[in-house]
């Protein structure tokens, strides 16, 4: 069972099954709250774009630099040294982990379209079955990574032919007098005001973003690869794939219903629109289709929260004992460290469930710094060419990391206020960077750029409490 390796279908499932969680089940409201039709066509052209050199770097990377195996995290550190790679992966494994809190969540106010005694989700009930859900995946992962990554492949088949029956639907009901209707939002009124169109396009990028985080899915397994070149083909396909639906379940609702419906419907969205076109069937239709997709999302994220430590933990960044493997070949120590501290936040949300939101608002951004860093990489890796032959083109690869590196600079953007809130996350990373170096033995923790970077955090995170302190920065954004 030790031996057996994930072929190209299971990394595409990986990488499909972790970026389609439950946020495409809402994209027809989340969209349309503050953007038009011409809005989101150009939302989704910058996301387009920039996703696909994305996806392209991460094949270009895994093709130059084949034994950085921990993926992500490996190509922060390669390019920037140690403690932003340690940071990299510190902030991925956080959010990671605290994102499964949030599928476990989901999943059971999901079920309670059908067994209303779950309620939002959040309940001593909930929580009991999100707690035997967790346990079971956690089971599941112990008894081998490859026969985990099967089931996960059967449940993201399943969950892609719930929306292509939605997508089906939704082209046959379009109208194109609903979809031009208002298209650049001149009418559209959010906060009593009429949002530019940058404003428009801006409030789009929020949600395409967090959509297609997972697209790294291929390179954080990539030990686990039968083939290392399918771990670049899978990003590619998986992200090519997931782009097509998202495109098509946005724009579709768009001619469905008009943008004041769509904007004003309960989530998950998709519900409301397909009820319209159906009937009543069509809600729980969607309601079963976001219980298969969490649990798939909830398995393949369980995968990545226990991979990261386990790959860092092997190239002594990360505490030895997360390096610990059992006779399956599954990252032992890092699954139960990993799945102790979801089912502690799992009790969070019983007792203080804005504890766990302001927590999940921190962490939500912390995942874009390590994208930003893979695009730089693959920038600094062709610019110096690092890798290539001395008679080989690097203008393409220039290019493709130049349009990633700004890309990236435009998620934490995007971001916002987010951002600035992950700080209080990362500081927390510095002091237990300083512990571990220190434990292995070493006379100098940090270089003199890092002392400075992790000053500026520090600093960072001071002026984002005085903003918290003062109420000009929501820990609930």
């Amino acid at each position: 069972m030790s031996g057996k390796k994930l072929g190209l279908s299971a990394l595409i499932a990986l990488v499909i099954g972790s970026m389609i969680g439950g946020g495409v089940f809402s994209l027809p409201q989340n969209l349309a709250y503050s953007a038009s039709s011409g809005a989101l066509l150009i939302g989704w052209g910058i996301t387009a774009v920039g996703m696909i050199c994305l996806a392209l770097i991460f094949q270009m990377l895994n093709k130059r630099r084949p034994e950085l195996e921990g993926g992500i995290y490996s190509y922060a550190r390669a390019g920037f040294g140690d403690f932003i790679g340690f940071q990299a992966a510190w902030g991925y494994w956080f959010s990671a982990w605290l994102g499964n809190v949030s599928y476990a969540v989901l999943l059971f106010s999901a079920l309670s379209f059908f067994f209303p005694v779950f309620g939002l989700g959040n309940n001593w009930q909930s929580i009991l079955g999100a707690s035997l859900v967790l346990w079971s995946v956690h089971l599941l992962v112990l008894i081998g990574v490859q026969e985990a990554a099967l089931i996960n492949t059967i449940l993201t088949v399943v969950k892609v032919l719930v929306l292509l029956v939605f997508i089906t639907a939704a082209v046959v009901a379009f109208r194109l007098d609903i979809f031009s209707a208002d298209f650049w939002g001149r009418m559209i009124v959010v906060d009593h005001a009429h949002p530019a169109l940058f404003a428009q396009v801006k409030s789009t990028m929020l949600v395409t973003t967090w959509v297609f985080i997972g697209i790294e899915g291929a390179t954080v397994v990539s030990t686990r690869a039968a083939k290392r070149a399918d771990i670049g083909k899978a990003t590619v396909l998986g992200l090519v794939g997931c782009l097509a639906i998202y495109l098509l379940v946005s724009l579709l609702s768009m001619g469905v219903l008009d943008q004041a419906a769509l904007g004003g419907l309960k989530n998950p969205s998709m519900a409301g629109v397909l009820e319209h076109i159906v009937g009543a069937w069509g809600a729980k239709f969607v309601a079963a289709g976001v219980i298969l997709s969490v649990a798939g999302a909830l398995l393949a994220w369980t995968l990545f929260a226990a991979e990261l430590p386990f790959v860092a933990a092997k190239d002594g960044m990360f505490p030895v004992i997360f390096a610990k493997k059992n006779a399956s070949n599954s990252p032992m120590v890092a699954l139960w460290i990993t799945n102790s501290l979801i089912q502690l936040f799992l009790l969070l949300t019983l007792f203080y469930s804005a504890g766990y939101q302001a927590l999940f608002s921190i962490a939500t951004a912390a995942i874009l710094p390590p994208y930003l860093l893979s695009a730089a990489y693959g920038l600094k890796l062709a610019w110096q060419g690092t890798g290539y032959r001395p008679d080989e083109h690097r203008g393409a690869d220039i290019l493709l990391g130049l349009v990633g590196t700004l890309y990236g600079l435009w998620l934490c953007y995007a971001a916002g206020g987010q951002m600035l809130l992950s700080s209080l996350l990362f500081v927390p990373g510095i002091v237990v960077y300083a512990w571990h170096k220190k434990s292995q033995g070493a006379t100098r923790v940090f270089l003199r750029c890092e002392t400075t970077l992790a000053a500026l955090l520090v600093l960072v995170a001071v002026l984002t409490l005085g903003l918290i302190f003062t109420g000009k920065l929501s820990l609930l954004n």
